[in-house]
């Protein structure tokens, strides 16, 4: 029996009700009944594509493509030629009831294409097409049999089924005509995330679990909470367009609408929930969710975000994947320029405005038609369902489906949330530097360009894949500077963005030689390259400082600073080194921080010779640096065999001065094992191997994560993939 999640949150209060449409005749012969119908199940689901799809005995089609039905009669059945002749005489009627995404109490009835497709005495064959633009959902058969040949007119019941989008179908919105892509975007359960820095970008083990048992019915669920309140027609005209279910899975997700799934989270603080990296993929935080009452689940962050909403999409049968930026500008709308202070120290100054920048962003993008677009803007429309402050209420966030080629043609001027978008991957960076005084003034830095490296899984392998040309022209280019200029004559007031002096390199320099990336517990080797082209010999104090980011660009307390003075001739560049020993940022760092923002100002120090304003302008220089996690590897053989015990070998590298404790790890991979499986770990000194035992149960391509969990750090996971697992 399924399970009805809607039990467990809100109940629906709208129906909908309509006149019946006009039907195609369909008669049995005199005194014949119907004993059962025959759903196909297995063949149906086998041509629709939705084999996978765990939800017990339901049947699970999409639209635009056929499906049938056998029905088993009773009784005398007539000669050929009366039954052929009864084809044509009204009566008989086949109503297909539409009853809501979950089957709640909204409720119409359409007439659909059929077909009598075989028949003997006993035994009829009927083929039902869906049209390929019907509300997904469920819906109930019913076959109407007329006066006379049953008396009084009766109803047969014929079953129950869900209906989905069809990438598959050419005349559905959301058809993909690459089958390599339809496995991915739409079939593959098992996806991998990008998270951390555009130099060292993390990888992420997701599972998406859109097939899982019970997945689709808390997808439909989702779905059916998001409608409500709304009027029954309006809600039957939203769940014809993939559109609209994209806008309302977001509006789910980001908060605009009653009952969000999720809330965001980057301060580290999870005490009161669970952490965004602890999470191993969608399924637990809707079920947690609905099991909740719909209470928001503490806590994800961008990527746990786009992560549910693909996995609720693909289900849906919307061609969705995650995306991710490093460098993203927020909440710079009406600007290409994010202002960023720095104290006197050179710490960033943590700001109560909207618009920072976030280390790294991911959203989703969804393959459709925009038939109100025009066709030029089909394809993949971007959607973000991260929850922003000041965000509007309704359905048409500012967080799209927006076109991704007209985010990269910057027009603005389409009602599709393409100016956010266009902002966050095309703003550059201003740096200030906030005087004791309260008085800020501009420093001189190098421009530090945001959103050009935006990445995706690639088709078919766990490779990141850069997709920014999608997104952007080649910087500096005369098609991005063509862009820049009609967005700024298309905004009022006119938009910021860099001047070709801006541009210029300035003649005194510096800039960070670090490594972005290095092991939780070794030093930071702090490298300063500083160049002097102003023509004359510069006396400088230089000012170093380490502070910890959060997740969304909003820093702590700056906790290390050292300082230097060096005088440095005209044409001469000089490197300050230094290290920052991981005993001073160790302390430093909150449970699931773990990047450290490395900043640099520099100051002439003024003499009689050369007293002007210009040449004491501060000078600033930052780079990120990302801390790994202790390190966990996994390996498994290339070939399995299914129902044959295997082995996999787990490598852990601690590079902290002491041993890790109270640590565990967590094995899980459909297929290979059931659900998850645990191992509680005694001290982990340096480095260790361990050999763990597991018995592949489905044949095909499998993957196996590894997930380890060390108390007070954020988690690591590492995955291994099986080629193939053979059938014995």
């Amino acid at each position: 029996m399924r399970k009805n999640f809607l039990t467990k949150g809100p109940q629906l209060g709208v129906s909908l009700a309509g006149p019946l449409q006009p039907h195609h005749p369909l008669l049995l012969p005199p005194a014949l009944q119907v004993n059962r119908c025959d759903l196909q199940v297995v063949e149906n689901h086998e041509a629709h594509q939705t084999s996978a799809v765990g939800t017990g005995d339901l049947l699970v089609v999409r639209r635009g493509k056929p499906l049938t039905l056998r029905l088993h009669l009773s009784g005398p059945g007539g000669s050929e030629a009366q039954r052929r002749s009864l084809l044509g005489t009204p009566g008989a009627t086949l109503l297909v009831a539409w009853t809501g995404a979950a089957g709640g109490t909204l409720k119409h009835t359409f007439a659909w294409e059929f077909a009598l497709e075989a028949h003997d005495d006993l035994e009829w064959t009927l083929s039902v097409t869906p049209p390929a633009d019907a509300p997904i959902g469920l819906y109930a058969l019913t076959l109407q049999l007329p006066s006379g040949t049953l008396a009084p007119p009766s109803q047969h019941p014929l079953g129950t089924f869900a209906l989905l989008f069809n990438p598959w179908s050419p005349g559905d919105s959301v058809f993909l005509g690459n089958e390599a892509q339809r496995q991915e975007y739409v079939l593959n359960e098992e996806g991998t995330l990008f998270w951390g820095l555009e130099e060292a970008p993390q990888r992420i083990p997701w599972d998406f679990g859109q097939f899982s048992e019970g997945f689709l019915d808390m997808s439909l669920a989702l779905l059916d909470i998001s409608l409500l309140g709304m009027p029954a027609l309006d809600a039957c005209d939203q769940l014809r367009s993939p559109l609209q279910v994209c806008r309302l899975v977001s509006a789910m997700l980001n908060g605009e609408k009653p009952y969000p799934v999720l809330e965001g989270c980057w301060s580290g603080k999870y005490r009161d929930g669970t952490p965004p990296s602890k999470w191993p993929g969608s399924g637990p935080i809707l079920r947690q969710w609905l099991s909740g009452r719909c209470r928001p689940v503490r806590y994800g962050q961008s990527w746990t975000f786009a992560a549910v909403v693909c996995s609720v999409l693909r289900s849906l049968g919307i061609p969705t994947r995650v995306v991710s930026a490093f460098a993203w500008a927020q909440g710079t709308e009406g600007s290409l320029r994010v202002d960023e202070s720095f104290d006197e120290s050179g710490a960033l100054i943590s700001s109560n405005l909207d618009t920072c920048v976030w280390p790294c962003h991911a959203w989703n993008e969804c393959w459709m038609a925009r038939e109100d677009l025009g066709q030029e803007y089909s394809g993949w429309q971007a959607l973000d369902a991260t929850p922003k402050k000041g965000q509007q209420n309704g359905l048409l966030c500012w967080g799209g489906p927006a076109p991704v080629r007209a985010i990269k043609e910057g027009r603005l001027d389409l009602p599709s949330g393409v100016g956010p978008f266009f902002a966050a991957i095309n703003s550059t960076c201003a740096a200030w530097v906030r005087k004791a005084s309260g008085v800020s003034e501009r420093a001189a830095s190098q421009v530090k360009f945001l959103g050009n490296c935006i990445s995706t899984k690639a088709v078919g392998s766990e490779r990141c894949e850069d997709i920014t040309q999608h997104y952007k022209f080649p910087e500096g280019s005369l098609q991005e500077r063509a862009v820049l200029l009609k967005v700024n004559q298309d905004t009022e007031p006119p938009t910021l963005f860099p001047s070709p002096e801006e541009m210029e390199e300035p003649p005194l320099a510096a800039w960070f030689e670090c490594g972005s990336s290095l092991a939780l517990g070794e030093d930071v080797r702090v490298s300063l390259r500083v160049v002097n082209w102003t023509g004359m010999e510069r006396p400088l104090q230089v000012v170093l400082g380490a502070q910890p980011l959060q997740g969304n660009g909003e820093p702590l307390a700056q906790f290390w600073k050292e300082e230097f003075v060096v005088t440095l001739p005209d044409g001469q560049d000089e490197v300050l080194s230094t290290t920052l020993p991981f005993a001073q940022y160790g302390p430093a760092l909150r449970k699931g921080n773990l990047l450290l923002k490395l900043t640099a100002l520099l100051r002439e120090t003024p003499s009689a010779s050369d007293a002007s304003q210009s040449s004491r302008t501060p000078l600033l220089a930052w780079q990120e640096v990302l801390l790994r996690p202790p390190e966990v590897t996994l390996e498994i053989p290339e070939s399995l065999v299914q129902f044959q015990p295997a082995e996999a070998t787990i490598h852990l590298h601690n590079h902290l001065p002491e041993p890790l404790t109270s640590c565990s790890i967590t094995l899980s991979g459909r297929g290979l094992i059931y659900k998850e499986r645990r191992y509680r770990m005694g001290p982990i000194p340096s480095s260790l191997r361990l050999r763990l035992p597991f018995t592949p149960t489905l044949a095909g391509d499998r993957r196996l994560t590894a997930r380890l969990d060390v108390p007070g750090l954020q988690h690591h996971h590492s995955c291994a993939r099986a080629t193939r697992v053979m059938v014995p």
